[in-house]
């Protein structure tokens, strides 16, 4: 049985134009040969799978081919292009750096440059995954990197740029590969599956290319196992299946129910998701990229940016004029929040159930929060005030000076002399805030004609009487009267009077702590309506907030003022010994406990156990 060849390295570019994807890379280093203009040293940096090995290798058979073509291609025809693909070369060294890293192997390496080459114009030496050299074989490569014999020329290939040392970078011509884009991608496996003989569907090819993330040997090593598993003809139903991928069906009906509220079609249309093997994170992440396929369709100009398969584009295209750019942006917006906190989710069907509820109300949260098509913005309050209460009249009060005002100034009007002065009694605010209520129907009050009665009574003659003595003399105590108090400013001897009468009150119900922090704390008046509270610690201070109100009321009705308010100070002194358990983080508790107890460690470490602080 003859030996299987994976597509990767049977199709692998033999020269610079079979380069996918590279132009601008390929097109640099022919116009180099054929001026003469090579460098000593390159760099060949970018993502998995794009081509930096290969065309380091084509780099190296180019610049040793004596019969060079015109397009600066190797002519694949003369000895040295021959040895080269038989693999016996002996100007071209290979040296993987993930293996070879130490001293010792770039100094083997340094002292074969120092031979010139038998044969050929260069010694080619192609550091591969060069990025994991240690610190101290990088520094044992610096100088012959910098001056190396005209004869050598190297050529380093990494992934990951940013972990090699500057001073390398300096000595290096960079060249920075790309990503190949999902087209590109496309048409090359198209060429492949033709030479192979393979019946495939353009749209399975888009779907592997997309699978791949722009990485061609991923693309052909999908390839490969696709064709295994469906026996030679790829459709986008098994190349679906063999790649585990929701197909986007799904989220358009999902986002189908979502916009319209139907929670149940939704949780039911998950739950079939959730049978088929399909696990929450990835749901959600697929979910995310179908949104943001669709907010890209919104504008024509950037439709380009899709990533899809060209079968979906018309619906996404059509999706996108129905739904509206806030809703895509907030519930992309919930959708990445659910994602980075499903791993720390216990319940994780629970957590994405949790985010499409989220999704099939953000509609009506968006509405809600418009006014006119414009956002309404929240009001965010910076200080935080004192609840401020305003005592209550008796309402049978209210009703008899209304009712009293009422007669005297539409009916039974009376010289000034005569007038019963109700505005002394009743502010002129609270008449104002009281003349437009109706009066209880479980209150007494006085009927208008026996009101106006009394009042001609008291102007015919007898002793002259104010109204409210004559009302109080006819209907007794059913009609209390209350006049309003003038308040008091604060006035210490009163105010300490109210403190320690309190402090007296806490200590007889057995609250030791809060009682004797109200006596040994200072008093301060400010203004006529404040005034500070200094006590020695913070803890002092939680117990006087504690009875804050309660306290209040007292001062309150003392001064006839329910302006009043107060402070409390912190009074910088000794610092306060705090307990050991509330010094500590949670770290540190762990920590803590651990040292004590060094089984704890060994019991993380056997049950392979994660701890979150």
């Amino acid at each position: 049985m003859e030996n299987f060849v994976v597509s990767a390295r049977k199709y692998r570019p033999q020269n610079f134009n079979t380069v996918v994807g590279q132009a601008h890379i390929t097109t640099t280093l022919k116009n180099a040969i054929l001026n003469n203009h090579l460098a000593h040293a390159f760099l060949f940096c970018g993502p998995r799978g794009v081509g930096k090995t290969t065309c380091a290798r084509i780099l190296a058979k180019t610049i040793n081919c004596t019969h060079i073509t015109k397009e600066g291609e190797a002519c694949n025809e003369c000895e040295s292009c021959v040895s080269f693909e038989k693999g016996a070369s002996l100007n071209i060294h290979e040296l993987d750096a993930a293996s070879n890293n130490s001293v010792d192997d770039i100094r083997t390496l340094v002292e074969q440059v120092r031979f010139a080459p038998q044969a050929g114009k260069y010694k080619v030496y192609i550091v591969d995954e060069v990025h994991m050299l240690s610190t101290s074989a990088f520094n044992a490569f610096l100088k012959t990197l910098e001056e190396p014999p005209p004869y050598a020329i190297f050529i380093l290939a990494t992934t990951e740029k940013h972990k090699i040392l500057p001073t390398i970078l300096s000595r290096c011509q960079i060249f920075d590969f790309k990503r190949i884009t999902s087209n590109d991608t496309v048409e090359h496996l198209e060429e492949i599956i033709g030479k192979e003989h393979i019946k495939a569907e353009r749209n399975a090819l888009q779907l592997i290319a997309q699978k791949s993330e722009g990485c061609m040997r991923d693309a052909l090593s999908i390839l490969d196992k696709i064709v295994s598993f469906s026996n030679g003809e790829l459709t986008y139903a098994n190349t679906l299946e063999h790649l585990n991928i929701l197909d986007e069906a799904y989220f358009f009906k999902l986002l189908g129910f979502l916009t319209k509220q139907d929670l149940t079609s939704a949780m039911l249309l998950y739950d079939e998701i959730n049978q088929k093997g399909f696990e929450g994170d990835m749901v959600l992440y697929e979910l995310a990229s179908f949104i943001r396929n669709i907010l890209v369709c919104k504008d024509p100009a950037s439709a380009g940016l899709l990533e899809s398969i060209e079968g979906w584009r018309d619906q996404y295209i059509s999706t996108a004029k129905e739904i509206s750019t806030p809703y895509l942006v907030s519930a992309l917006n919930i959708l990445n929040e659910a994602e980075i906190g499903f791993k720390s989710a216990r319940n994780k069907r629970l957590h994405v159930e949790m985010s499409l509820i989220k999704l099939n109300f953000l509609q009506q949260a968006i509405e809600l929060s418009m006014e006119d098509n414009q956002v309404v913005k929240k009001k965010l309050i910076d200080a935080q005030y004192p609840i401020r209460l305003k005592k209550i009249i008796p309402l049978s009060n209210i009703v008899v000076n209304a009712e009293a005002k009422l007669v005297i100034e539409t009916e039974a009007p009376v010289t000034k002399k005569e007038t019963p002065i109700i505005s002394k009694e009743v502010p002129h605010s609270l008449k104002q805030s009281t003349s437009q209520n109706e009066p209880s129907p479980s209150t007494p009050t006085i009927p208008s004609n026996v009101l106006r009665n009394t009042i001609a009574e008291t102007e015919k003659g007898g002793p002259k009487k104010s109204l409210l003595a004559v009302l109080q003399q006819k209907y007794g105590q059913d009609y209390k009267i209350e006049e309003v108090k003038e308040s008091k400013p604060l006035e210490m001897e009163l105010l300490k009077k109210c403190w320690d009468e309190y402090a007296l009150h806490l200590e007889s119900n057995a609250k030791h702590a809060s009682s004797g922090t109200f006596k040994v704390a200072q008093l301060n008046i400010i203004d006529e309506v404040h005034f500070t509270v200094t006590v020695g610690a913070l803890t002092a201070q939680k117990f006087v907030e504690q009875e804050r109100m309660s306290f209040l009321e007292i001062v309150w009705n003392a001064f006839e003022n329910r302006a009043i308010q107060f402070s409390v100070l912190v009074e910088a002194g000794e610092k306060e010994d705090v307990p050991l358990h509330m010094r500590l983080n949670s770290k540190q508790k762990y920590d803590r406990i651990a040292e004590q107890f060094p089984l704890v460690n060994e019991l993380k470490r056997r049950c392979n156990l994660e701890v979150y602080f």
